[in-house]
């Protein structure tokens, strides 16, 4: 079952994208690398979304709507 993703998420999840579940979980643990200490919130959102990645499926990944919204 697919934990609910918050806004933040999503976002992160469909800039960083590489159209596989694991793929998407090894470009946020890189990008996470590059984040400072004062960019804590950035830090949790991503930690976050790979957790959630880590719990769902392959098919259930495929399902989620990953379209960046940069308005």
């Amino acid at each position: 079952m697919i934990q609910p993703m918050t806004h933040y998420e999503q976002q992160l999840m469909a800039i960083y994208n590489t159209g596989t579940r694991l793929g998407l979980i090894q470009a946020l643990n890189d990008m996470r690398t590059y984040l400072d200490t004062d960019q804590q919130e950035l830090m949790d959102a991503t930690d976050s979304a790979i957790a959630k990645l880590n719990a769902m499926t392959d098919m259930e990944y495929e399902s989620l709507d990953l379209v960046p919204d940069f308005e």
